[in-house]
C-alpha cells in the first residue's frame, strides 16, 4: 500500500480486507502503528482498530513480538472504553501472550474479560478463541456454559407466568420453563449456544439439553428462511455498509435503523441471510453489495433526491448491481469474513445465518 499523508476509516476497513494479500503486509503493519504515533488518523478515535489490525497482520505472519508490541497499544488506545472492538483487541493481546508461552498472563486477561460472555454477541467466539490457542478450550467450554445457563436462567426470571387457574385439586408442580423460539434467542445468547456447541463438538463431548437446542434453533432459523424465499426483495437486500459507513448512515438518518438494522451486528446477519435465501434458490454469484455513504449521498444529488428516501437507496444498490461493485461470497469457511471483521467466516457472519 502506498503511503499515504492520513488513513481514513474507510482506507482502513479497505486495508482489513486486502493487507493479508499485499506483497509486503508487515509493511502495512509497521504504516499502521506509524500512523497512529504520527497522528496520521483522520479519526483518532481508530487508533485502537488501526493497531488492532497492525497486531493481527503481525501475528499471522508469525512476528509475535512486533504482534505483542502493537497489542499492548492497542489496549492502550481503547482505554476504559471502545466496547466489543476493545474486547476482541484485549483477547487478542491475550492470544499473543498465549503463544509467547505466558499463559498466566493470557490468562488473567481472559478472565478479566469473561463477563462480556453475557453482553457481546462476538465475545463468545473471540474468547474462546484465545483460550483454544492456548490449548485450553477445556475451559472455554466451561465458561461458554456457564454463560449460557447464567442467560436461560435470566431468560426464565423475566418471563411473564400464565395467571392459574382456580381449582380445588392439590397444586402440580412447576413446569419448566418453555424453551425459547429462534426469534427470543437472538443475540446473545443464541451466539452463545452456537459457540458452545461448535466447542463442545471439537473436545468430543456427548450432546446435552443445551446442544439439541441449538441444533432446534439452527433448524428453527433455516425453517423461517425457507418460509421467507416466497419473497423477492431486489438488490437493496443485499446492499452491506461496512462497519465506519454503516455507523455514519445511521448518525446521519436515523430512521434507515428500521431498513438496515439498529447495530452492525443486526445488519450484517441481515445481508447474510438474504445471500443465503438466494444461494438456496440456486442463484450463483450472488454477494454483498458494497455501498458507501458518500457513493449514497452522491447518487441522491446526481437525482435531485434524500438520501432517506426508499426510491434513493433502491436505485443505488440496483446502480451498484449493475456495476457488478459486490464482494465475492460465500468465502471459505476458514477465510476471512466477507464483512471485513478480521475473524473467520465460520465464526464471524456463517453463524448470523441463523441469527
Amino acid at each position: 500500500m502506498p503511503t499515504k499523508d492520513v488513513l481514513t476509516s474507510a482506507d482502513l476497513t479497505e486495508l482489513r480486507q486486502s493487507a493479508l494479500g499485499a506483497a509486503n503486509p508487515l509493511g502495512i503493519a509497521a504504516e499502521l502503528a506509524e500512523a497512529v504515533d504520527q497522528g496520521r488518523l483522520a479519526d483518532p478515535a481508530d487508533a485502537g482498530r488501526a493497531l488492532t489490525l497492525a497486531a493481527e497482520i503481525a501475528e499471522v505472519k508469525t512476528k509475535l513480538d512486533a504482534a505483542l508490541r502493537y497489542a499492548d497499544q492497542a489496549v492502550q488506545a481503547y482505554g476504559d472504553g471502545g466496547g466489543t472492538d476493545a474486547g476482541f483487541a484485549r483477547a487478542l493481546h491475550a492470544r499473543i501472550l498465549y503463544r509467547l508461552g505466558r499463559a498466566d498472563d493470557a490468562l488473567a486477561e481472559l478472565t478479566a474479560l469473561r463477563p462480556l460472555l453475557g453482553e457481546h454477541p462476538d465475545a463468545a467466539a473471540y474468547l474462546s478463541a484465545a483460550l483454544d490457542a492456548g490449548g485450553r478450550t477445556d475451559l472455554a467450554e466451561q465458561w461458554l456454559t456457564s454463560a449460557v445457563e447464567t442467560a436461560l436462567r435470566d431468560r426464565a426470571a423475566t418471563t411473564p407466568e400464565a395467571p392459574a387457574e382456580p381449582t380445588e385439586a392439590p397444586a402440580a408442580a412447576p413446569e419448566a420453563p418453555a424453551e425459547p423460539t429462534a426469534l427470543e434467542a437472538s443475540g446473545v445468547l443464541f451466539f452463545l449456544l452456537q459457540q458452545r456447541h461448535r466447542v463442545r463438538r471439537e473436545l468430543s463431548l456427548p450432546h446435552d439439553q443445551n446442544d439439541n437446542l441449538a441444533d432446534r434453533l439452527e433448524n428453527e432459523l433455516f425453517s423461517n428462511a425457507a418460509q421467507a424465499a416466497n419473497a423477492e426483495p431486489g438488490a437493496e437486500a443485499r446492499l452491506f455498509w461496512p462497519r465506519d459507513d454503516f455507523d455514519s448512515l445511521l448518525s446521519r438518518w436515523p430512521t434507515l435503523t428500521e431498513a438496515y438494522g439498529r447495530d452492525w451486528d443486526e445488519h450484517r446477519a441481515r445481508v447474510q441471510r438474504e445471500l443465503v435465501r438466494q444461494a438456496n434458490l440456486g442463484r450463483i454469484g450472488v454477494g454483498p453489495l458494497r455501498g458507501s455513504t458518500e457513493g449514497l449521498t452522491g447518487y441522491a444529488t446526481r437525482q435531485g433526491g434524500d438520501p432517506a428516501e426508499q426510491q434513493i437507496r433502491t436505485g443505488y444498490a440496483e446502480e451498484l448491481a449493475n456495476r457488478a461493485a459486490q464482494l465475492p461470497w460465500p468465502p471459505e469457511r476458514n477465510g476471512a469474513c466477507w464483512c471485513g471483521s478480521g475473524l473467520k467466516y465460520k465464526k464471524c457472519c456463517l453463524p448470523r445465518t441463523r441469527s
